[in-house]
């Protein structure tokens, strides 16, 4: 590992373990301490789950606890109140039968609490595919299609999470609307461009502005509507004629979210690490999003000014990006996720340069150690990339048309790979230049 892909690996990392799930529900809880209850009932979903369960017992007092907690399945372990319930496999970002068992056993708890009871929701990224509840006349394999579907058109998360929310029995606040304790607080790790409450995890305590029209409208953007299963269609129509409630719009008294952990606070996170190591510093910021290829070309427009101009200073530098992208694939794609299509197509972008990657590394991951349907978070690259990936006839424009950047860079030996990291904050993009 050279000096710079080292420096390069410790940023990103800096910014994984500052959305440290446990530590930051036990200071979470320092700041706001649990009332006094007869009953504490935990419930939730998400990759962070298993860390923000830990946290929640190491902060706990002697009240009674029962709860349980969908995370994925190469996250669960054993705590001695929660249960952590495997309720899908690792790689696989879906939905399945064993997290709807997860989630009718939260609506169980929750709508059996009684006036003095206390009830914790612990929110986190990935939390919508772990928490599926179809609605009546919905079955788990429809709501699978209509989520694949969304997401090969390139639909953002905000429209993917108003269909899901209105497909759902726990998104859209239905989940809240189950409980009528003394108070149910819900701890969030934010996966989503702007912590709206109502789309991380789809909302499962929070109001939501959208409505079943709303639904309607973003199937017709992406030419769905006679795409998607006929019971869909049905449901939603009944909906938008009032035959169907709507998601909650307001809240009751006795709900509280909070935000603990955000891709705001991994840049922090990766600024102070970057500085440390004697990088002078851009943070283009959390709030960067749109077509993954289009987000490269403008980050390669950066790198060209440091390294022409000096602007917005000379290097030593490093570029920060945080957010999440989007990649619309085609009927026939590839293999490989954001993180990867980000770092081949800002290769690309530089390759074309007269100054190519020299001096320049550039490094892409998901803080849930996770991208796309692959075993790696993401991909690592400098100018020796070029070199490996000439020696294996690899073609960059080719494996971007066909958003098929794993097998290139399993090819060149530049894949990251650190496993599930059991946090996820979005994204973080790390390019160096020096």
């Amino acid at each position: 590992m050279t000096a710079a892909r080292d420096d390069a690996h410790a940023i990103w990392l800096a910014a994984v373990r500052a959305a440290d799930p446990e530590r930051l529900v036990r200071e979470a809880l320092a700041r706001h301490p649990l009332p006094p209850a007869r009953r504490l009932i935990v419930v939730g979903a998400g990759k962070a789950g298993a860390g923000m369960a830990a946290g929640l017992e190491a902060a706990l007092t002697d009240c009674p606890v029962t709860g349980i907690v969908n995370v994925p399945a190469g996250l669960s372990r054993q705590l001695s109140q929660i249960r952590l319930h495997a309720a899908r496999p690792v790689g696989v970002n879906e939905p399945t039968a064993a997290g709807v068992a997860g989630a009718d056993e939260m609506l169980r708890l929750l709508s059996g609490a009684g006036p003095d009871d206390v009830a914790v929701c612990l929110l986190s990224g990935g939390g919508s595919a772990l928490l599926p509840a179809p609605a009546d006349g919905i079955t788990l394999d429809d709501k699978l299609a209509v989520t694949r579907l969304l997401h090969r058109s390139g639909a953002t998360i905000d429209e993917m999470n108003c269909v899901r929310k209105h497909l759902s029995r726990v998104k859209g606040g239905r989940l809240a609307a189950a409980f009528h304790g003394r108070l149910l607080l819900t701890l969030i790790v934010s996966d989503v461009v702007g912590d709206p409450l109502d789309v991380i995890a789809s909302g499962p305590t929070a109001p939501d502005p959208t409505t079943f029209t709303d639904a309607v409208a973003v199937l017709a953007r992406y030419g769905l509507t006679d795409r998607v299963p006929p019971a869909v269609n049905t449901l939603l129509a009944r909906g938008v004629a009032g035959d169907v409630p709507e998601t909650l719009k307001a809240l009751a008294p006795n709900v509280v979210n909070r935000v603990i952990g955000s891709n705001r606070l991994a840049l922090h996170a990766a600024t102070a690490e970057a500085e440390r190591r004697g990088y002078r510093v851009l943070d283009l910021g959390a709030f960067v999003e749109g077509e993954t290829a289009a987000v490269a070309t403008a980050v390669a427009g950066v790198v060209r000014s440091v390294r022409r101009d000096g602007k917005p200073f000379p290097p030593p530098a490093c570029v920060l990006v945080g957010g999440e992208t989007t990649v619309t694939l085609g009927d026939r794609p590839g293999k490989g996720g954001r993180n990867q299509e980000f770092v081949l197509a800002l290769l690309h972008k530089l390759a074309a340069t007269p100054e190519g990657l020299t001096g320049v590394t550039v490094l892409s991951g998901g803080t849930d150690g996770e991208d796309g349907p692959t075993d790696a978070a993401g991909a690592v690259v400098d100018a020796d990339t070029l070199e490996r990936a000439v020696a294996h006839g690899l073609s960059m424009a080719d494996h971007l048309q066909r958003h098929d950047a794993y097998p290139f860079f399993a090819a060149t030996g530049d894949l990251l790979t650190p496993g599930l990291t059991g946090t996820n904050v979005m994204d973080v993009r790390v390019v160096l230049v020096r």
